[in-house]
């Protein structure tokens, strides 16, 4: 069996590899220990969240699957932060977990150069530090021009719970082994890290009238450019909390839990840590939040997020059972936590080929990440720049500055990560440009190029982006009646206008406490909107560039003067221990990392301004 592009592991980040390189012309290969999991949510049931919702818009804009999935597969939607500025609005949903993976399968199963195969890649087949193949637990040998690992937390994965060590990618999934080995002897460095999920509960056993009701935005949004359907019947999710009786449980026990016994010695997710570890961080605290989560439309199965927990049986049932609504509970699936392989993604170049094995590309948790929207979004830049390498055509790389994937990237081969890496808003520095209503404006086009997004999604773009301009165009020149402003401004408890009879609509809407809806009913703009000339996606998108237009303009600006660094490449075996003026420090660490270009340099830590100047200088003469 021959390939182009062999992808190894079929969750979130091996779907969106195995796609993008069969939906740009490579014959693909996906192998995964469980056919039957392929995108299967192993934690919380959801898509989205702060930053995240941002990463998922940018893999569609993109050409990827996972927001068409998502809007097939969602019982509740919700955008975060509506009430802070637009440019860290993130938009959040609540899937059916079956329907999830059920729709993962289909989508593979119609692209035709993709093929899916069972088994355990436990060897690389190598030629002269380039990989040629992989070869399987039943003896298959495979040649494959590029080969993408994405092995998520199977590698060499122990689950724990309470004492219980059990190996395992998953809970009743066995673990891989070799390939870890194998890349150490060939000069990688490998590391630990660890995670966790939480019990699933039967709902029948939940008292929801004692839990606070957490509804879905009306109407509901969804993440895909494309024409997916919209949800139009929600889900409840519900919020309770824990208390000092449940705190006084898990205190007690943390002798018996892995983190704290010794038992675990690897770093676990800062931003989603275990209860027990909420718990003792946080002594100060009576209580923390508890998500309960419904599982899916037709099953009564619910994920309990904010309990991720790795503590004994007996101990995570009697913690339950004192949680407000939870005094009857039925446990169907322990929580646990889980140890596994990842290797430092500084090994890795921009385009996540590995720098000691050409044609080697790594995606997913294997490079040190935690998140669906984290995987998926490493897959897809794989699955492109493996088929690219492939075809031997020129790499895809995304800048800091054009989406949130580009400073997931670079943040992971320029600094590295030493606990799992989670996406937020305040990462990115250009966050105003990087917003989640414009990632088809700032990415199709860029995809479009190397053949992944096809002309449907760019005839939406064009059709948006000339709506766009149509809808701006009108505010600016629109003016409304004093009368009229003043009439708003007074249900808003602010100060009336007193000069001039009338006003331009983009200016009075470009104050802080004015909205699209305020303006929705003057006649002129009302027929527009009453004809669909103007949804109200296109005013809103409108109005946060009126509103924040200044801003914007300022931050291409500072974009523009960034990437000029970003545009000065290094070449790839530049020796940096001939220029004796730098630093000890930035000579060992440059060649440690081997940046692509000055921008990586820039963002090394212990790399000054001296140094910078001092390597800039040996480039440009």
């Amino acid at each position: 069996m021959t390939y182009d592009v062999v992808v190894v592991g079929g969750g979130h980040a091996g779907a969106e590899a195995a796609a993008a390189a069969a939906l740009m012309g490579s014959r693909v290969l996906l192998i995964s220990m469980n056919i039957q999991t392929i995108g299967q949510m192993s934690c919380n049931p959801a898509v989205g969240g702060i930053a995240k919702g941002q990463i998922v818009r940018e893999i569609d804009a993109l050409g990827g699957q996972l927001g068409i999935v998502t809007d097939s597969t969602m019982i509740q939607f919700r955008m975060l932060n509506r009430s802070k500025g637009p440019a860290v609005w993130s938009p959040r949903a609540q899937s059916d977990r079956k329907r999830f993976t059920e729709t993962w399968r289909r989508i593979i199963e119609r692209i035709p150069t993709l093929d899916l195969f069972q088994d355990m890649v436990v060897y690389l087949l190598l030629k002269r530090e380039r990989v040629i193949g992989v070869k399987t637990l039943l003896g298959f040998e495979i040649q494959a021009k590029s080969v993408v690992l994405t092995t998520g937390t199977f590698l060499n994965g122990i689950i724990h719970i309470g004492k219980k060590k059990i190996n395992g990618g998953r809970l009743s999934e066995s673990s891989s082994i070799n390939i870890t080995e194998q890349l150490k002897k060939l000069g990688f460095f490998s590391g630990r890290m660890k995670t966790g999920t939480s019990p699933r509960i039967d709902g029948r056993s939940l008292d929801f009238s004692k839990m606070n009701p957490q509804l879905g935005d009306d109407p509901p949004g969804k993440f895909s450019y494309l024409e997916t359907p919209r949800l139009k019947n929600q889900r409840c999710c519900y919020i309770t909390h824990t208390n000092t009786e449940v705190h006084k449980i898990l205190q007690s026990n943390f002798n018996q839990s892995p983190i704290f016994n010794g038992t675990i010695k690897s770093l676990g997710p800062r931003y989603c840590p275990s209860i027990e570890d909420k718990v003792y961080r946080f002594s100060n605290k009576e209580h923390h939040q508890i998500f309960v989560e419904p599982e899916g439309w037709d099953t009564n199965e619910v994920y309990i997020n904010g309990f991720s927990t790795s503590l004994p049986d007996r101990v995570q049932y009697m913690a339950l059972k004192k949680i407000t609504g939870f005094e009857s509970v039925k446990i169907l699936k322990l929580g646990y936590a889980i140890e596994y392989d990842y290797f430092p993604p500084t090994q890795l170049k921009p385009t996540l080929e590995t720098k000691k094995i050409k044609n080697l590309f790594h995606a997913g948790q294997i490079n040190g990440t935690t998140g669906y929207e984290e995987a998926a979004a490493q897959g897809v830049l794989a699955g492109i720049n493996a088929h690219l390498k492939t075809h031997k055509k020129d790499s895809f790389v995304l800048k800091r500055n054009e989406a949130y994937i580009g400073v997931l990237i670079d943040d992971l081969i320029s600094k590295g990560t030493e606990e799992p890496y989670r996406m937020f808003t305040a990462r990115a520095e250009h966050r105003i440009l990087l917003r989640q209503d414009n990632a088809d404006e700032r990415l199709t086009h860029l995809s479009y190029r190397i053949g992944l997004a096809d002309s449907q999604r760019m005839r939406l773009v064009g059709k948006k982006v000339n709506k766009l301009e149509k809808s701006f165009n009108f505010l600016q020149n629109l003016n409304i009646t004093k009368k009229f402003a003043n009439l708003i401004l007074s249900k808003k408890n602010s100060p009336n206008i007193n000069h001039s009879l009338t006003l331009n609509a983009s200016k009075f809407l470009s104050r802080p406490e004015i909205n699209i809806q305020d303006i929705l009913f003057i006649p002129d703009l009302e027929k527009f909107v009453k004809k669909k000339i103007f949804e109200e996606r296109i005013l809103e998108q409108t109005l946060i560039l009126i509103k924040y237009k200044v801003y914007i303009e300022r931050e291409k600006k500072n974009a523009e003067k960034l990437s000029r660094l970003e545009n000065i490449k290094i070449p790839e075996h530049f020796n940096y221990q001939k220029i004796k003026s730098l630093s000890s420090e930035a000579r060992e660490k440059l060649m440690k990392y081997r940046p692509d270009s000055m921008g990586q340099v820039s963002r090394i830590s212990g790399i000054s301004p001296v140094d910078i100047n001092i390597l800039l200088i040996h480039l440009t003469f």
